[in-house]
């Protein structure tokens, strides 16, 4: 991988106007993204992850969305400030989406083939059957069977996994510098789902590109990701590289998203539920947004907002707990215990398990 930055936003802030009040949906967010990196934005529904990401490809809807700060640099360049013409040219080129349900992104009317070769001829000036050929070998690329037979194909003759894989070559046809891929396994059962994960490796590491993958389910994570970025309530409350994030995760809200991640182990009847619920963004509370759901949480959590304290030179995370003067705490336990089991079921092929030695929670 290579440590040029090829994104960078800095100090999101998106709002939407609404009948009741501006809903403040993203509030200061930052993060880059290396060439042929994988980073993944988790959260619960609602914290900001689409919105975020939509935001690059300047796809949210103009009549009610407000950009209240921030730049985001694509190759230095500021996609908040393009013109619409600007950004045709950039999306689907530069910067390619996968969304979560292929069935109400591809055109129940059109030629699968013909939806693959579409961006070609629109980006790259090929004539009909240069962009035919283009489409059929996108089509072999992602594993879509016998394409010449497939490309007159229509959406609904085809499983979910495989408009999945429609969409992944209709993403990848002008072979992209940014994948962004939004929560694209979710609709699939877990055996497909594996299969898309594994293509979107494979072709990662063919073709170079870097990814952002958004999920709210932490098993895909491990798969998938280079680095973490974990969001509740608008902000990115955690960053770090995979293995931080998974074996020594410093802010609570990722000790609760760890905890409540199903095992396989069979003694588990309980699964662990974080209390409950994210807080309503029409009224930004003061101080930590998770304070009121944070067991963990200090007095001035509930009256001033954490800064974002470093832990290592690629791990932050925005807590009080990582004040100097904070009481030492012990993550839940469900967190240490689950923390072997990672190991074995998503982290066990060739990554290092453990940051520096250090033992989850430890923040001395």
């Amino acid at each position: 991988m290579e440590d040029t930055t090829i994104l960078d936003v800095k100090n999101l802030a998106i709002s939407f106007k609404t009948f009741e009040g501006d809903v403040k949906a993203v509030r200061g967010v930052e993060f880059s993204l290396k060439k042929g990196e994988t980073l993944a934005i988790v959260g619960e529904s609602g914290s900001g992850k689409s919105v975020s990401t939509k935001a690059i490809n300047r796809l949210l809807p103009k009549k009610n969305t407000m950009i209240d700060s921030g730049e985001i640099l694509f190759e230095g360049k500021d996609l908040l400030k393009c013109s619409e013409k600007e950004m045709q040219k950039i999306r689907g080129n530069d910067i390619a989406m996968i969304f979560q349900d292929p069935m109400t992104s591809l055109n129940p009317t059109m030629q699968v083939g013909k939806q693959i070769a579409e961006p070609v001829r629109t980006h790259k000036g090929c004539t009909k059957e240069e962009a035919k050929e283009r489409a059929l070998e996108l089509m072999e690329l992602v594993g879509i069977h016998s394409p010449k037979q497939s490309y007159k194909s229509y959406p609904h003759q085809f499983s979910g996994g495989m408009r999945q894989r429609v969409m992944i070559a209709i993403a990848l046809a002008c072979e992209p510098k940014i994948l962004i891929a939004d929560e694209p396994t979710t609709a699939l059962d877990v055996t497909i789902q594996a299969q898309i994960l594994d293509l979107m490796n494979k072709l990662k590491k063919e073709l170079d590109t870097s990814i952002i993958f958004i999920t709210h389910d932490l098993g895909v994570v491990a798969q998938m990701a280079d680095r973490v970025a974990v969001m509740y309530a608008g902000q990115i409350v955690e960053v770090g590289t995979a293995d931080e994030i998974f074996y020594n995760p410093m802010h609570p809200y990722t000790w609760g998203l760890l905890a409540s991640m199903p095992t396989l182990d069979v003694e588990e009847t309980n699964l662990y539920t974080i209390p409950g619920s994210p807080p309503n963004l029409l009224h930004p509370p003061e101080g930590d947004a998770f304070a009121a759901r944070n067991e963990y949480a200090l007095a001035i959590d509930f009256y001033e907002e954490p800064e974002l304290f470093q832990v290592s030179d690629t791990h932050y995370a925005k807590t009080w707990l990582l004040h100097p003067d904070a009481p030492d705490v012990t993550p839940p336990e469900e967190v240490i215990r689950r923390k072997e089991k990672f190991e074995m079921l998503h982290l066990g092929k060739g990554q290092s398990a453990r940051v520096g030695g250090e033992a989850i929670g430890s923040h001395s």
